[in-house]
């Protein structure tokens, strides 16, 4: 049953700021979370005593102010649209279990990433409120307080907009630490993460408890794209006679029992390599902040957060949000098939130098990493071929021609994922 208080983010922030001695200031609703999954509201919050101002001077790496300084913090309260039996699609359920693992995100993981990645720090959240003033009006809500970044981070990275180069660089080297410093966090025991949504209702149910241990982390795939959760997408692809992507995704190449689309898919799945890092999942300019002159960058919205290999992240990046004069040198009448430009490399070079920096050359090589960008382009452009492409679609699509047509690149997919050679 959902807490009295769903509807009353003033009443859910008074009560979490009210365990670190704050006081609410003020309680300002910024926008709706899509689809009508509840909100998000810039709060204002007044330090109490010597501790609490002490505490929110550490939290958002500023100076401790004076008792009654006050401070800006972001809640984040889920309230599911009521649907009835409808809730228990598959959408749904991966909206709802996205937002458990955002708020594990936030309170497990963003703490041991360290200095230089720009993530919001929690405050409180509905997880930590076991024996805590409030707890039983908050039952049945997931809220999470955390610090506002844009004091220091002022700049939107817009709607589906084009970044700068100087942000794209930014972005670039956000990515490259996160990815970097997140292979040292992975957990041993894969059943800490959270399975595809259908399977993850499964599991909750035949283990008769949320509380168990399993699933409580992140995605064990992070991203929304792959293949695993977007069947019917995929149905509808292959069965798409107007689609070009129908036969060269959704049809098994000759002699094979796997299409292309499912071999991809099956390399990019995770299962403990030690290339596998956490990765962001949903990389965008929406998702990001920037500082004014936009050399270093904050991203949010971690609700797909998991494990993955690195240039998934950079995919969808440089589809939806990468100026396209960064990756071809002439945006005119791009031709049918691109190889590896210039532009491109370079972006991938500056991405790869900063994912290495005090790794062994050895440990993830140049050529490797190569096929692997080349792997999670074709399943992004899968993705968007099913869905609905936006962004640098002709540079998408050129790139996957000429991926697909490589005969060097089958030879690799077929032999990494059916041990086979074409």
């Amino acid at each position: 049953m959902a807490s009295p208080l769903a509807n009353d983010p003033e009443r859910v922030a008074r009560i979490m700021l009210s365990w670190h001695s704050l006081d609410l200031v003020s309680c300002k609703k910024l926008q709706t979370l899509w689809a009508g999954y509840g909100s998000i509201c810039a709060i204002t919050a007044r330090a109490t005593t010597e501790e609490a101002t002490k505490y929110l001077g550490e939290l958002c790496d500023i100076e401790p102010r004076a008792v009654g300084a006050t401070y800006p913090l972001i809640l984040k309260l889920i309230l599911p649209p009521r649907k009835g039996a409808a809730q228990q699609d598959e959408g749904h359920l991966r909206k709802m279990l996205s937002y458990e693992v955002e708020q594990t995100f936030y309170n497990d993981v963003a703490p041991l990433l360290g200095d230089g990645i720009a993530v919001a720090k929690c405050l409180a959240s509905t997880r930590q409120m076991k024996g805590k003033r409030g707890e039983a009006e908050l039952n049945g809500l997931l809220a999470t307080l955390m610090v506002d970044l844009t004091p220091k981070f002022p700049v939107s990275g817009g709607k589906r907009g084009a970044l700068n180069r100087t942000q794209v660089h930014g972005a670039l080297e956000w990515l490259a630490c996160f990815h970097r410093r997140s292979w040292g966090l992975r957990p041993d025991n894969l059943d800490r993460y959270v399975l595809p949504p259908l399977q993850e209702q499964g599991r909750r149910r035949s283990s008769g408890s949320n509380n168990d241990g399993l699933g409580q982390g992140l995605w064990l795939n992070g991203g929304y794209t792959y293949l695993a959760t977007r069947q019917s997408e995929y149905a509808s692809l292959t069965r798409d006679a107007y689609s070009e992507w129908s036969d060269s995704m959704c049809k098994a190449w000759p002699g094979c029992s796997m299409s292309v689309a499912e071999m991809a898919a099956s390399f990019l799945t995770p299962r403990g390599r030690p290339i596998e890092s956490y990765i962001h999942g949903d990389v965008k300019s929406e998702n990001l902040f920037t500082t004014r002159d936009g050399d270093r960058v904050a991203f949010f919205d971690f609700q797909y957060v998991g494990l993955g290999l690195g240039v998934c992240d950079l995919a969808k990046l440089f589809t939806c949000s990468v100026p396209l004069e960064m990756l071809v040198e002439s945006q005119e009448h791009l031709p049918e098939r691109l190889m590896l430009g210039g532009g491109e490399r370079h972006l991938l070079k500056q991405y790869y130098n900063s994912l290495l920096r005090d790794s062994k050359s050895d440990f993830y090589e140049w050529a490797e990493f190569e096929r692997h960008w080349e792997t999670a382009l074709v399943d992004w452009c899968r993705f968007q071929a099913s869905w609905g492409f936006w962004g640098n679609t002709e540079w998408l699509g050129a790139r996957v021609r000429s991926i697909l047509d490589d005969n060097e690149w089958r030879h690799w997919i077929l032999e990494n994922t059916l041990g086979q050679d074409p």
